[in-house]
């Protein structure tokens, strides 16, 4: 079993970590300075830091409420002349619409790319994640706290476009193809070969790793019942599947999340917080204007919080959790 035949993609290759794989594919699609690439701001910062790294500007549109993934509904409204690219972000093991970006980045000539560091294999509309069925270029990490992760750092770039797929294996081995020829300024970015070895005893067993993710975040559903919180939906069919990157449940306000994880904290719960700042809102990326509404994006950050979800999880644990979230009150 290997990465192409899994997701049945005509080119995966590996590199040595997420964010060197989203910042290859721009390198790769020759993404020049102040070209707009529109994108998320609520995700891990790689998604929009490789972009500046470009001298490109990140342009932020809103998420769903439902799935956390980018409205695809609002992506049209914020395409310039300038556009050369969308950015979906796959996100906590599920997927934005792929087939509706495509659609939009067919009409208006710009590419698409999944940043699908947290969906690896996720399904939505009979569509893999990192499959290029409707993207030109896919990413993905393989960071350990990753559903699919390694010991250290890991990535992978997907394309079914071979021009692509040959640029993009020069570019992370400083640009070349062959020896002492460099066709491309590039970047040493190669996947070790333990890391290596490790995702392909991984992915052997992966589809069960998978499975018991499903049942544990179905268990969460169907056991917590505080009222106060919105839990997400389990897509377990043939069409949508979740892979659970995390299990991300939304609070009623700030102040509540907070003494929730808190609480959590107090019962030594280790829950999280992804992401409590939007990138908008980052220092770093102060020079570049909010053009668009970001309500739900900020909602989300200040109410969001990520119950502890990963395959080895003991039913006690699950019950410890579920009981404190049950009888936390504010």
């Amino acid at each position: 079993m290997n990465f192409k035949k899994k997701i049945n993609v005509n080119h995966a290759i590996t590199c040595a970590n997420g964010t060197d794989a989203l910042h290859i594919a721009l390198l790769a699609i020759d993404i020049k300075p102040d070209d707009e690439v529109i994108t998320v701001a609520h995700t891990w910062i790689s998604t929009s830091e490789v972009i500046s790294l470009c001298n490109a500007i990140p342009v932020w549109v809103d998420v769903k409420s439902d799935t956390f993934c980018i409205d695809e509904n609002k992506v049209e409204q914020a395409i310039t002349p300038k556009t050369r690219a969308i950015i979906g972000v796959s996100l906590y093991g599920t997927m934005p619409d792929y087939k509706k970006l495509n659609e939009i980045a067919k009409k208006h000539n710009i590419i698409l790319i999944e940043d699908g560091s947290q969906s690896f294999g996720a399904i939505k509309n009979n569509n893999i994640s990192s499959s290029c069925k409707y993207t030109d270029i896919a990413t993905t990490s393989f960071f350990p706290s990753k559903p699919l992760g390694c010991y250290g750092d890991g990535g992978c770039i997907f394309t079914n476009n071979n021009k692509l797929g040959n640029k993009i294996r020069a570019i992370k081995n400083h640009g070349g193809l062959r020896r002492f020829e460099h066709k491309y300024i590039g970047m040493n970015s190669r996947l070790d070969t333990i890391q290596a070895s490790i995702l392909l005893t991984k992915l052997t067993y992966y589809d069960e790793t998978i499975k018991k993710r499903n049942k544990i975040a179905q268990y969460y559903i169907d056991n917590i019942t505080n009222k106060n919180l919105k839990l997400p939906t389990n897509y377990s069919t043939i069409e949508d599947f979740h892979v659970w990157g995390q299990f991300s449940v939304l609070t009623p306000s700030k102040k509540y999340r907070d003494s929730l994880f808190n609480y959590f904290k107090q019962n030594n719960i280790n829950s999280a917080i992804f992401y409590p700042k939007s990138l908008d809102q980052q220092e770093c990326f102060d020079k570049y204007k909010k053009r668009h509404s970001l309500k739900i994006t900020k909602n989300i950050c200040d109410t969001i919080i990520n119950l502890p979800i990963y395959s080895e999880i003991k039913k006690n644990e699950l019950d410890k959790i579920i009981n404190l979230t049950n009888e936390f009150q504010l």
